[in-house]
């Protein structure tokens, strides 16, 4: 069954976040919707991409109804609508996969808007992010993609580190375009774009019909953090801080069944993967190609882990995306928060 808010456009603004948050945000229900009496409704912002496998699982499995949790998915186009929904009181959190700097702009036009409770970092083992090809492209480097025209996924955190990855890499003059990631596949095929910055599952899914190839994987950690092995804290889970405070005891009961659509991905990688049908691009038997990012949660945390996040916050301060510096540590949830 598919419920539906009020639509709102797929293309976000690059307008002020204030006004696109006021505006109208549309969201899909995801297949299943899990209810429960007694407990405020919870509405949790995704966008398609595997490394919400966690928050799938969740629902899927009945972790939030064990607990008694009435909890609503709600799939958006890109990050940023699902940060505009956090906004705009029309959703009370996001799920793992939705960008943890559209996040921080979030935080920005609102401080303390939400508590960061899961990230799913992502490097060349733990893969998320990748630039990909045609199959029978030439290019063989990212360096290669001087003047060439490369797609990224919407919003301002896909947008700058496209840019900024193809700059570092010495890929001269490229264009970079914004295009819904479920369209990079269809659009390297018919040689509308000649690369793209991308998440999984579109790389398996280029692999899998035959028409891409991945140029490079783990690129966030090798040209923006500086080792193609750090922990890239590019998407996160979390809770509005209203939501906390007003229900301190249901928010740690979603966090901890939450904890439980971890562990399983954690423990049973094949078992889970089933449940990237119907909220991905990936569907059956395919589930099982799929490369899975990492998880931490916000009680395991090191300090090079908050170290690491917050060179990634840096690079949007120094590019003036972010009006003044944000500060990861204050973001996470603690159970007093």
């Amino acid at each position: 069954m598919t419920r539906e808010s009020t639509p709102s456009p797929l293309r976000t603004s690059r307008r002020t976040l204030l006004k696109g948050a006021a505006a109208s945000i549309g969201a899909l229900a995801a297949p299943a919707l899990v209810r429960a009496q007694g407990t405020p409704k919870i509405r949790v912002g995704f966008w398609p991409v595997a490394a919400g496998l966690p928050f799938f699982a969740a629902v899927e499995r009945g972790f939030f109804r064990d607990a008694n949790l009435d909890v609503e998915p709600l799939k958006f186009a890109g990050a940023q609508q699902v940060m505009e929904a956090m906004l705009a009181g029309r959703s009370e959190g996001s799920a793992n996969g939705t960008g943890a700097a559209n996040l921080a702009i979030g935080e920005i036009a609102q401080p303390g808007l939400f508590k960061i409770f899961c990230t799913n970092p992502s490097n060349a083992r733990d893969v998320l992010e990748e630039f990909l090809v045609a199959k029978d492209s030439p290019i063989k480097s990212v360096a290669e993609l001087s003047g060439k025209k490369v797609a990224s996924g919407p919003g301002i955190q896909n947008v700058t580190l496209a840019k900024t990855m193809l700059e570092r890499a010495g890929a001269k003059g490229a264009t970079v375009v914004e295009l819904p990631i479920g369209q990079h596949v269809a659009a390297i095929a018919t040689g509308q774009i000649d690369a793209c910055y991308t998440l999984e599952p579109t790389g398996t899914v280029g692999r899998l019909n035959g028409t891409a190839r991945v140029l490079e994987a783990g690129v966030v950690a090798h040209y923006i953090l500086g080792d193609p092995m750090a922990p890239w804290h590019g998407g996160a889970a979390s809770l509005t801080s209203e939501f906390i405070q007003k229900n301190p005891q249901v928010a740690a009961q979603f966090i901890a069944a939450y904890r439980r659509g971890v562990q399983f991905v954690r423990e049973q990688p094949e078992q889970a993967r089933q449940y990237m049908k119907g909220y991905t691009a990936i569907e059956g038997a395919l589930t099982n190609e799929v490369p899975l990012a990492a998880y931490m949660l916000h009680d395991e945390f090191k300090p090079s882990d908050v170290a690491y996040f917050q060179k990634f916050y840096d690079l949007f301060t120094e590019k003036g995306i972010f009006s003044r510096k944000v500060d990861v540590g204050s973001l996470l949830y603690t159970a007093k928060a």
